[in-house]
């Protein structure tokens, strides 16, 4: 008894599978912007094929990274366990950013906000909890300013994340320059003035990461 699918449920399958590896290699190079015409002629499959199988953007490129970012949360939960919690929280972006640098696809998902991605969702959550848990410890241990929030550090990180891959177009390992500089004021230190101005509401923040993303609110 012949137990495959029927022909043209195979085809699908397959359409489908282009359609997912082809668009991976593209929001790679590109970034979640990338042309959908452009997935859709690589694949060798029409637009309405595309469209069929993923109606939006935003379903696209949850298919495509909903198991891409693995790692990521692999190492914020190594991060978590760190007892020295200044060496998990640095381990922990140099990982970060080191995907950003290799990645313009998963550098978008990172440093901004897609609505409808139920994986970004899910990897900005685990990210802001490891962030949050390091930043208390830190702080309750003497290493991390205690006037940080949560917040301050994450639009920071994104602002340096949407720098990353300009820079590496310089030379690949510009990145760490000045994630070292953002370490570094993090850091508790006798000098160190008040910050200015209140930090952002964790809404404020998903706000700001909205607009600053290729999909900004028109």
């Amino acid at each position: 008894m012949d137990d495959r699918p029927p022909a043209g449920r195979r085809d699908a399958l397959r359409n489908r599978r282009l359609l997912t590896d082809t668009a991976r290699e593209v929001f790679a190079e590109q970034g979640l912007d990338a042309p959908l015409d452009e997935i859709a002629r690589r694949a060798g499959v029409g637009n309405a094929t595309l469209y069929r199988h993923f109606p939006t953007r935003a379903a696209l490129v949850d298919e495509v990274f909903r198991d891409a970012l693995t790692e990521t949360t692999a190492a914020g939960e190594r991060a978590r366990t760190a007892k020295d919690a200044w060496a998990g929280l640095t381990q922990y972006l140099r990982t970060v950013f080191a995907g950003l640098a290799a990645d313009r696809g998963t550098n978008d998902l990172m440093t901004t906000n897609l609505e409808g991605v139920t994986s970004l969702t899910e990897i900005h959550a685990h990210n802001r909890e490891t962030i949050d848990m390091l930043l208390r410890r830190g702080q309750e241990q003497g290493t991390v300013r205690p006037d940080l929030t949560t917040e301050d550090v994450l639009l920071t990180l994104a602002a340096l994340g949407r720098a990353v891959p300009a820079l590496t177009t310089v030379a690949p390992d510009a990145w760490l320059r000045p994630l070292a500089l953002l370490l570094d004021g993090l850091r508790t230190g006798t000098a160190a003035p008040p910050l200015p101005t209140p930090a952002l509401t964790p809404g404020q923040l998903g706000e700001v990461l909205l607009n600053l993303g290729p999909h900004r609110r028109r």
